[in-house]
């Protein structure tokens, strides 16, 4: 099945070809006349598929929805949203999660897109199997003391809108 942006954003993405593997690092939508809504959020998730400028797939359409359409109290002023992965590797199916998926460049990104948002949403739902990478960004996002931090009940690929969004207890 294919996924389109919902109505009214751009996308822009930051894909980069390394050693011949597909990697994406950002994908950040705005809402088209974001100047009056002045908030980004960050969603962290596990790794991506093909989403990109053009294209967006379920999970990166079900999160446009819930920022952007839903009129949800956590989203309120956000204008951008980024998303960023534990590991930049596009990969659909049977993801391993080995050192060299993570990507060259994803640590930084990661740590930008943190810095560069007012809301930061972990994504992942109760499941992550990959310890060493949750940790790592569970300890970034526990030093970004000045951010408003979320949850996802479950991954946004099998997500339902009621209680989608959850306060984050680490």
């Amino acid at each position: 099945m294919r996924f389109l942006h919902i109505k009214g954003v751009n996308a822009k993405a930051d894909f980069a070809q390394e050693n011949g593997i597909d990697y994406r690092y950002r994908l950040e939508i705005t809402r088209v006349g974001a100047a009056r809504a002045p908030l980004t959020a960050c969603f962290i998730m596990q790794n991506p598929s093909y989403a990109g400028e053009q294209e967006a797939d379920k999970s990166v359409q079900f999160l446009e929805k819930n920022v952007f359409e839903l009129n949800l109290p956590e989203f309120n002023d956000v204008g951008c949203l980024v998303v960023v992965n534990q590991y930049a590797r596009i990969q659909t199916n049977g993801f391993l999660g080995l050192p060299s998926d993570v990507g060259l460049r994803n640590d930084k990104t990661i740590r930008e897109a943190i810095r560069d948002s007012e809301i930061v949403v972990v994504a992942w739902g109760s499941s992550n199997r990959f310890e060493d990478r949750k940790r790592f960004i569970l300890d970034l996002i526990k030093k970004s003391t000045d951010k408003t931090i979320y949850k996802t009940k479950m991954h946004p690929s099998r997500g339902r809108y009621a209680s989608f969004i959850l306060p984050f207890d680490a």
